[in-house]
């Protein structure tokens, strides 16, 4: 379940507890789902009622023509709206289908909160995509050439255990913490700015 005010307000004050000791501008964003997959029910239903006129054909009772084709529409009605029903479909999408669709959301994401056009490209965006269990974290120019793509992955894997066992808020605070460390060694405050929001976005 996406967060409470109460813990988006946590994740706030720990974003700015860290900004306080480092350059970088840390951006949270929490979206509920990346995309609806409405395509993905009506395929599923339509590839299994291309099955039900063969399955007639080994039944005991003979139907005309008409009555196939009624039966094979059937299916596919009742099918694609019990696909529908969320935790179903989220089930019958491929992962590399939501993978790809949670990680085009974090880039337009990044460019829409302006993380590229901080001073010195030390824009940081940890995303989060709950129903896809997606989480990533992208750094600018300004940290990438600090931190290492493998220290961000273990955060990663530590934040996506988090969410896939539905404690969204921990992970978000440890995450936090975990890239507060490397951003106040590497990339320690010079000057007090803010210039991004340091409240949890919600999609």
């Amino acid at each position: 379940m996406l967060l409470n005010e109460e813990n988006q307000n946590r994740v706030s004050r720990a974003i700015a507890a860290v900004e306080k000791d480092t350059d970088a501008e840390l951006v949270t964003v929490l979206a509920r789902q990346a995309d609806n997959y409405r395509y993905i029910p009506m395929m599923w239903a339509a590839l299994l009622s291309l099955l039900v006129p063969l399955i007639l054909a080994f039944t005991p009772v003979w139907l005309a023509p008409l009555e196939v084709l009624l039966a094979q529409w059937t299916t596919l009605v009742v099918l694609a709206l019990v696909f529908r029903w969320p935790p179903l479909m989220m089930r019958l999408v491929p992962a590399s289908v939501k993978q790809r669709r949670a990680a085009d959301l974090a880039r337009r994401v990044f460019l829409d909160q302006g993380l590229h056009h901080t001073k010195g490209g030390t824009g940081v965006l940890i995303f989060v995509c709950e129903a896809e269990h997606y989480v990533e974290i992208l750094a600018d120019h300004g940290i990438a050439r600090h931190v290492p793509n493998e220290r961000w992955q273990s955060i990663v894997d530590t934040f996506t255990a988090h969410v896939k066992a539905r404690d969204t808020l921990n992970g978000f605070l440890e995450c936090v913490a975990s890239c507060g460390d490397e951003l106040i060694t590497h990339v320690p405050a010079t000057e007090q700015k803010n210039e991004l929001p340091n409240h949890l976005i919600v999609l």
